[in-house]
């Protein structure tokens, strides 16, 4: 794949990533047991969906120019993959949290996937007109 096609399917991803962040408050209404922590009332949903919401706004933005926004890129890869991890082990010790293992879970590792595969090392690796070498 060249680094041309990894930009244009990166901007692919990044645009989906932050639609499915902005989708987080919908998920979490329509399919709770795989996208809602907690049970009854709790103050914990709105502050998630907020950091989301506007993650998934930056994501979005970061689309129209990737090599200018690698460290938010690479902050929501290991971001991810951290809450991802965690969040794996609490539905593996907690048997009523099972059902994330088929949400949000693995749509956390398979954002931070993606983009981890498409996203450039560096800036200078895929800009235009830079070569790498004396």
């Amino acid at each position: 794949m060249t680094a041309v096609d990894r930009l244009r399917y990166l901007r692919v991803v990044l645009v989906l990533a932050g639609l499915a962040c902005l989708a987080l408050y919908p998920l979490m209404l329509f399919w709770p047991s795989g996208w809602a922590w907690h049970i009854g009332y709790s103050d914990y949903p709105m502050m998630i969906v907020g950091i989301y919401a506007t993650l998934g706004v930056f994501l979005i933005l970061a689309a129209r120019d990737p090599l200018a926004n690698l460290s938010l890129i690479w902050f929501t890869v290991w971001s991810s993959l951290v809450h991802g991890g965690i969040m794996a082990v609490q539905a593996l010790t907690q048997p009523e949290q099972m059902g994330h293992l088929a949400g949000d879970v693995p749509a956390l590792f398979i954002v931070a996937i993606a983009l981890a595969i498409l996203t450039p090392r560096s800036q200078s690796a895929t800009r235009p007109g830079m070569h790498s070498g004396a």
